[in-house]
């Protein structure tokens, strides 16, 4: 297979970095807002019902996403790729926008929740196929010595999103006063998002499709039948592999933030000001963990990467479950780094899995399937069993359990360092 010139992969690693930016921005400032937007949609007498009712619109954006993936995958394995990414970047700022301008309860009723959750379903549906195929579209276009390190800055960009909401969200809590937040300041961060859907589908308009070897096997039938067919095992390993790190994510950086304002008495503003911070640390660490894959191997970084959480998470929330703000930022940052190690190393390790025949279709179902059922879910498991249990420690223990079936699927997985990609 011909290699990519170098300004064609830099357009192609800015493309793809761009979507995802997009995607997880919104994703960012839902979660972060997420207890403003239960009053506003989910109103109740317990501030905790309410929460719990807008981690569940949350959740349902994840619940949409398997759908989503067998849409994209289809049209990814069977169109191309980089229709893929011109659709799912335009339907996710869309959605964004509309829920920027939806009435609340107080103004529709019932309407309102539905809405809001509908457009959820939509984000949901987009990203579907947004992370497997920005990911295999720079993986394809990617010298193989090379991967590792260029795939991770895909990764990065999903993390860059969050990093734009974070700070977003954190700019407008110092800067408006509690009651201008909840009347109309909420709003602000989802009108903004189609700025950066235009310019994400503007950005991939300019891209190719990847190059394509001539003895590449076409896959016969249905795109996300035939995956399950060729490619079972390598999507139990996809879905292995993340598992405990995308649930990890959404505990640290998205229920954590609401949890430490609750639980801890730490005030919104430096929740969220210490999230943005150990966001902008992991975002540095990916890049490092993905070169090193290229060097060290695949499995060796994965390996470092899921022990460290399996042997880390307890003393870790440990030292967050303070109402210090040192100990909570060391804590949070512990798991920053942690969690930036393992997503450098996730998406060429990931990619390397699957043939190419139906790498988006099998990527983007295993993936979204594992997301659906645990990362989107994780905010509101936590609520609820912490409520429940009164044990301020059971995120910990769920993040060590799942990083035992991580373990198990880097374990069984080849070494793919520096080898072309399965045909």
């Amino acid at each position: 297979m011909r290699e990519a010139r170098p300004q064609t992969l830099r357009r192609t690693i800015t493309a793809g970095i761009s979507g995802n930016v997009m995607e997880w921005y919104d994703f960012a400032v839902y979660g972060y807002l997420a207890a403003i937007l239960g009053t506003q949609f989910f109103p109740s007498d317990d501030p905790t019902t309410s929460l719990i009712a807008a981690y569940g619109a949350f959740a349902a954006g994840f619940i949409s996403r398997p759908l989503g993936g067998v849409i994209f995958g289809h049209i990814g394995d069977r169109i191309g790729r980089k229709s893929v990414l011109m659709v799912s970047v335009l339907m996710m700022g869309t959605a964004t926008f509309v829920i920027g301008v939806l009435p609340g309860h107080a103004e529709i009723g019932i309407a309102a929740p539905i809405l809001l959750i509908s457009m959820r379903i939509l984000q949901g549906l987009s990203v579907g196929g947004e992370y497997s195929g920005s990911i295999t579209f720079v993986a394809e276009h990617s010298p193989p010595a090379r991967r590792g390190y260029l795939t991770s800055w895909v990764g990065m960009g999903a993390i860059l999103g969050f990093v734009l909401g974070a700070g977003v969200a954190a700019l407008l809590t110092n800067v408006l006063d509690e009651e201008a937040m909840q009347s109309w300041g909420w709003r602000l961060p989802f009108l903004a998002g189609i700025f950066i859907a235009v310019g994400a589908f503007w950005l991939r308009r300019q891209v190719e499709e990847p190059p394509v070897d001539d003895d590449a096997i076409v896959a016969k039938g249905i795109p996300f039948i035939a995956a399950f067919r060729v490619e079972w095992r390598g999507m139990l390993q996809v879905m292995g592999l993340a598992l405990s790190v995308n649930v990890t994510f959404y505990l640290m950086f998205v229920y954590a933030a609401t949890y430490l304002h609750q639980h801890m008495h730490v005030s919104s503003q430096a929740a969220m000001d210490i999230n943005t911070g150990c966001l902008v640390v992991m975002c540095l660490v990916i890049p490092l963990s993905g070169w090193l894959t290229d060097r060290w191997g695949r499995k060796p970084v994965a390996l470092i990467g899921v022990l460290s959480l399996l042997f880390f998470s307890y003393p870790l929330f440990w030292v967050m479950n303070h109402s210090d703000l040192n100990l909570v930022l060391l804590g949070q940052l512990g798991f920053g780094v942690i969690i930036g190690w393992i997503y450098g190393v996730n998406p060429a390790m990931q990619v390397e899995l699957l043939s190419r025949s139906v790498r988006i279709s099998a990527f983007s179902i295993s993936y979204n399937v594992t997301l659906a059922l645990f990362g989107g879910t994780a905010p509101i498991v936590a609520t609820y069993l912490v409520s429940r249990t009164s044990d301020d420690f059971i995120p910990a223990y769920y993040v060590m359990g799942l990083a035992v079936l991580s373990l198990i699927a880097i374990l069984f997985a080849k070494e793919t360092k520096g080898q072309p990609l399965k045909p």
